[in-house]
């Protein structure tokens, strides 16, 4: 529908942000399972475009602010990136497996629903002075509240909330690695793991970094996924065990895999599969989920 006026519309939407008239509309939620439940709200096109801008421009300039060892939603990086720096850290810790790594992991609760908006607004006052720019952050930022929380989440849905994030958690990283001196520390979105030969030492940080998340960010850690523990023992990580020597892939994953391919045996979700489960120690797992594949597909083709 956008797209049948297109020329006008984008016309328009030129001369609402060109003026400050400019104001963003409401969102569509929707619910997914990725594995867990999610809200999702999706912008309209129109207010895409504008997403679309602002991430184009301000992201080549944040990416250049962020510490190495942020791996979420930026370019060259990702979740295998994460797990092979997880891997390397494990083994300049342990001097190649021969000294005891602990490791302390930790994820934030309701990561998205609690970003304070004053605050990340605060934070892009540091970087950027010109006022245009500012007020359109604003506009943004302030689309969306979390249920009956005036001033606090991101959608998940929009490309911005992606960089937003980032820009947000950018101050605690800068604290992990300035203030703490953490030099084995890797984030993901909202997971992060800090490794040490020093198992008090992880235990007197954790102190200091649940009480920056809740004075400065207004974030606090989830209380079931905080944990000190040895490295040998199997640390949960962007959805593999990793052990010294090899990983494995979640339980949890591995059944909803199967369960999803007997539902749908399409080639292609079974190659999507298949890339991912390379990257990990599955041989079992792999030809057991082509076995299933091709009997699930030998019986439909029988009816």
């Amino acid at each position: 529908m956008f797209s049948v006026h297109l020329a006008d519309n984008i016309l328009d939407l030129h001369w609402e942000l060109y003026n400050k008239t400019y104001q963003h509309g409401l969102y569509h939620a929707f619910k997914i399972n990725d594995p867990k439940p999610r809200d999702i709200h999706k912008a309209n096109v129109r207010d895409r475009l504008v997403h679309r801008a602002i991430y184009r421009i301000l992201y080549s300039y944040f990416d250049k602010k962020f510490i190495f060892d942020s791996y979420s939603c930026r370019c060259r990086k990702g979740t295998h990136r994460a797990i092979n720096r997880f891997r390397q850290y494990t083994l300049i810790v342990s001097k190649n497996n021969t000294k005891t790594v602990w490791v302390l992991k930790c994820d934030i609760r309701k990561f998205f629903a609690n970003i304070n908006h004053n605050i990340l607004k605060d934070i892009f006052l540091k970087h950027i002075t010109d006022s245009d720019i500012i007020w359109l952050l604003g506009c943004v930022v302030d689309s969306f509240n979390t249920q009956d929380k005036i001033g606090v989440g991101l959608p998940l849905g929009n490309l911005t909330s992606q960089l937003f994030v980032n820009i947000y958690m950018n101050e605690f990283d800068q604290f992990v690695k300035r203030k703490l001196k953490a030099k084995y520390y890797i984030r993901y979105a909202d997971d992060f793991v800090i490794f040490s030969q020093d198992k008090k030492w992880l235990e007197e940080i954790l102190k200091r970094i649940k009480l920056f998340l809740i004075e400065e960010l207004k974030l606090e850690l989830h209380p079931d996924k905080v944990f000190i523990k040895t490295f040998v023992s199997g640390i949960d990580f962007l959805g593999w065990i990793n052990f010294s020597h090899h990983k494995m892939l979640r339980t949890t994953t591995k059944k909803r895999m199967f369960k999803k391919v007997s539902f749908n045996p399409v080639s292609e979700m079974l190659n999507s599969y298949l890339g991912l489960l390379k990257h990990g120690n599955t041989y079992k797992i792999r030809r057991n989920l082509i076995n299933n594949y091709k009997n699930k597909n030998l019986n439909l083709g029988e009816h």
